[in-house]
């Protein structure tokens, strides 16, 4: 009986060994196989757009989809950003890949559902606008004006005094006052490029001219536009001494604002620049010039075609209101 038991024992032993090595080999056989597919997939994509293979690609992992009939899988590529991974479906028998740019989107929604969702956007979108034309209202209260104070149009500029575009949309704006004077109001906030060096120094010296004379305001303005190319961060403060010199202004308290870096008035005007700025960033502005009509972004030296329908559309909702 001893006898018998060891050598089932044995059998056993024999049996599970067996069993061991056949599972091994299928994990390694389906392996190889799995190996086998990702070459083939990465040689055809290589096939496809042949400037992968300088790019070090590779397919880095396959598996099922949760898809019926795809799997789902990775290859990674040297990008200018560093390595990039690309999420791909394929069918199962290879036949059909495609490139999976972003997380999956639910369209199992009904038209009543995306109805509802676009209404809820575009009172979302609404209030937004509403809550940016009050902004941009509160933040132009007492500033130099050109056009109609009163007027139902309110284009505000963000623009620095060095940029050469600004110039352009500086002509633009004369275009726009020239057509629609009675309806428009302009207003001009400080927005100076770090990489123009007399820009900031000269919306310091202009903002200083408005604390006294907002006509002197826009002489400065129309002065640097026009001698544009001959300013310097050496000679603006003289040249804008110049340009002010009929404008009645008291020089002295507009030096002390605009010169004297260490007093409290320049300070403040620099603050001021700082937070026009601050706030263009905050509304979107990156770049110069940039506009809001009625509150509506118009970025860049945009032609007076570009304005128009925006002013006529402004015009309307006023009249309508």
């Amino acid at each position: 009986m001893k006898k018998l038991t060891t050598k089932v024992r044995f059998a056993a032993l024999g049996l599970a060994l067996t069993l061991a090595a056949l599972t091994a080999f299928s994990v390694l056989a389906e392996t190889d196989a799995s190996d086998e597919r990702k070459a083939r997939i990465l040689a055809n994509l290589v096939l496809k757009f042949p400037q992968l293979s300088d790019l070090g690609a590779s397919v880095n992992s396959l598996k099922a989809s949760g898809y019926e009939g795809l799997d789902e899988g990775i290859f990674s590529f040297r990008g200018q950003r560093g390595p990039q991974n690309q999420v791909f479906l394929v069918s199962t028998d290879d036949t059909k890949l495609y490139m999976v740019s972003g997380e999956p989107i639910d369209v199992s929604r009904s038209t009543e559902e995306i109805n509802a969702e676009l209404a809820k956007r575009e009172e979302e979108k609404a209030q937004q606008a509403a809550a940016r034309v009050l902004e941009l209202q509160e933040s132009i209260a007492g500033l130099p004006v050109r056009g109609n104070p009163e007027g139902a149009v309110t284009i505000v500029e963000f623009s620095d005094f060095q940029c050469p575009y600004c110039s352009r949309g500086a002509k633009t704006m004369e275009e726009v006052l020239e057509k629609y004077g009675n309806d428009v109001k302009l207003v001009f906030k400080h927005f100076p490029l770090g990489f123009h060096p007399w820009a900031k120094p000269a919306a310091i010296n202009a903002h200083c001219a408005s604390l006294q004379n907002h006509d002197a305001f826009w002489s400065l303005h129309d002065q640097y536009f026009k001698d544009q190319k001959t300013l310097t961060p050496e000679n603006v403060a003289a040249k804008s001494k110049e340009y002010l010199a009929d404008s009645g202004l008291d020089m002295a308290k507009w030096s002390e604002c605009a010169e004297n870096t260490e007093s409290e008035a320049y300070k403040a005007a620099a603050a001021v620049v700082d937070a026009d700025m601050a706030f263009g960033t905050k509304l979107g502005v990156s770049g110069t010039p940039g506009f809001f009509v009625n509150g509506e972004f118009l970025n860049g030296a945009q032609p007076m075609a570009a304005f128009e329908p925006l002013i006529e559309k402004a015009k309307t909702a006023a009249a309508g209101s």
